[in-house]
């Protein structure tokens, strides 16, 4: 079986525009890392208002969203209320895993 998508949704905290400087190196070191081992595609979060964030995650199972999530910096300070990983049926364009024909 190949990669399937995983979205890693964050809620973020109604102070985490003000906050988050504190712990942003710390948090964008964790995701470049993820990038370079394959596992994180894109992330980023929401915009007017940045109440929530997105990362896109590939790989075998949820493991790897999971994880970063646990150590995520964003995480073990507030700046995340709530995450949780979904599983993404992609199905159109180039890097769709389960692609409709």
């Amino acid at each position: 079986m190949g990669d399937r998508h995983f979205l890693l949704l964050y809620d973020l905290a109604p102070d985490y525009l003000e906050r988050r400087g504190l712990f942003r190196s710390a948090h964008l070191d964790l995701a470049r890392a993820a990038v370079a081992r394959g596992e994180l595609v894109l992330g980023g979060a929401l915009a007017d208002p940045a109440d929530q964030a997105v990362l896109l995650f590939k790989g075998q199972g949820p493991e790897a969203a999971e994880a970063f999530a646990r150590a995520d910096p964003y995480v073990a300070n507030g700046l995340v209320r709530a995450w949780r990983v979904r599983v993404w049926t992609t199905v159109v364009g180039p890097e769709a895993s389960t692609p409709v024909v």
